[in-house]
């Protein structure tokens, strides 16, 4: 039998393995059969009691902003991931509803052995445990499978900024870069009922925005991330110190995999590691890989009102008070924003590109969100319309690190006080002339700006 999983990645609530019933795994954030220490250890335990294992999914028809184009890549990856736990002999069992009710239900009908679930810090996925667990379904075992190193052992407490939690990373980082086992076919059978939901009928479930519509360029499922991950590496991580370009693409293309669990930051490591590759880009994208990613797990796990102006810094919220008064150049309606009918042709088209592709470039979300706030009536208004457009275009919306870059850009959360001035305080500010001294302003706006 494979070595068994570092035990440090798991949270145990009732740990009394009792019965013979199987071992149910609920998946909600890491959608994959490949390299998922959650599966992994749903299917250690299960072999330890000698009994099936099976992967349980409930589809949310309303879940925040996300419309059509989420669900679809979601639910197109999640049809591939359930084929290849086939050919484990694992079946995925699919419901639709409220995940903690149903989760509740599935439990009662099955009678398991064990609950293996993903680790998120996010309060709606915090609800959805606290639901199962104030119903007794226990034991169940947590396990952060995100993340490469646990978010509660990276750190105990919401981390200052990001060189005081860099150490705590690279501390523990290599006694966590274990290797995956592969998936085996499980030795117990399934020989229960699979009775529930299919996916066409997944999808008649469904009560979302449909006017935002499937993106065409990027593929969904764990086969197309790895294909994106070695597409990355072997064309475009040379240039990955010029990522501040959006004209240039050299970026990874691997945030809405990595959002949607369709692959894992360790996962991505070790390939790196295995080629060999070494250098400054290297370093760089691991540190946005691993470093930025996991420190937003962090401020969202240790702050909970992580989309609000209460989860700022106290500085940021006094600064931001005291310039709330402050006459804005400009107030736009949320059509307006939505539309990108703004007087900057440099958001209008950052907008534009994150409603037509679901992705904006990384440097100018920064702007993006620093402009929201300029042109809002206050800070709280100013992360509301944020957040919401976030999380209704892009593909890795609704996500700790969307959260975190926002309350970055407009609370300083991770940052440090600057130079004061109107509205921002002493928030750090970004205007279009800064972005001209990195890259071809006009020529974003050429390509980005409708006809």
């Amino acid at each position: 039998m494979e070595k068994m999983i570092n035990p440090q990645r798991i949270r145990k609530y009732d740990d009394t393995l009792s019965g013979s019933g199987p071992v149910l795994y609920w998946m909600h954030r890491d959608f994959r059969a490949r390299d998922n220490w959650g599966l992994i250890h749903a299917r250690q335990q299960a072999l330890l009691l000698q009994v099936p294992v099976a992967v349980f999914f409930c589809l949310q028809p309303v879940f925040l902003d996300a419309t059509l184009r989420q669900y679809d890549f979601l639910l197109k990856g999640l049809e591939e991931t359930a084929a290849a736990l086939a050919e484990a002999g694992i079946p995925l069992l699919l419901r639709s509803g409220d995940p903690g009710v149903e989760m509740v239900r599935i439990y009662s009908e099955l009678q398991p052995s064990l609950v293996v679930t993903d680790f998120d810090p996010l309060r709606i996925k915090r609800q959805w445990l606290q639901t199962v667990l104030d119903q007794g379904c226990t034991p169940l075992h947590k396990v952060d499978s995100r993340n490469i190193v646990p978010a509660w052992l990276a750190s105990d407490h919401r981390e200052f900024m990001a060189r005081t939690f860099r150490p705590r990373i690279h501390r523990h980082l290599a006694a966590f870069l274990d290797p995956f086992p592969v998936l085996p076919a499980h030795p117990y059978p399934w020989t229960g009922s699979v009775a529930g939901e299919d996916f066409p009928s997944l999808r008649t479930r469904l009560r979302v925005d449909t006017r935002v519509q499937p993106v065409s360029w990027l593929q969904p499922g764990e086969k197309a991330a790895h294909q994106m991950l070695t597409d990355f590496v072997d064309q475009r991580l040379a240039d990955y110190m010029s990522r501040n370009d959006p004209n240039r693409h050299v970026c990874s293309d691997l945030s809405p995999y990595l959002h949607f669990g369709m692959i894992s930051s360790q996962a991505i490591v070790l390939a790196l590691q295995r080629r060999g590759l070494h250098g400054e880009e290297v370093d760089a994208f691991v540190e946005e890989l691993v470093v930025r990613r996991e420190l937003s797990d962090n401020f969202c796990l240790y702050t909970s009102d992580y989309d609000q102006v209460s989860g700022f810094p106290e500085w940021a919220q006094k600064t931001l008070q005291r310039h709330q008064g402050d006459r804005r150049p400009y107030l736009y309606s949320d059509e307006q924003f939505d539309q990108g009918q703004t007087h900057d042709p440099l958001w209008n088209a950052a907008q534009y590109q994150m409603v037509t592709t679901g992705k904006m470039h990384g440097y100018l979300r920064m702007y993006w969100a620093k402009k929201i706030l300029e042109w809002s009536e206050d800070a709280g208004r100013a992360m509301q319309i944020a957040v919401y457009l976030n999380d209704r275009y892009e593909l890795d919306g609704r996500d700790s690190n969307g959260y975190t870059g926002i309350a970055w850009a407009i609370g300083g959360v991770h940052d440090r006080g600057w130079a004061e001035r109107p509205i921002f305080g002493t928030i750090r500010y970004m205007n279009e002339a800064g972005a001209r001294r990195k890259f071809d302003v006009k020529a974003y706006i050429r390509t980005w700006t409708p006809a």
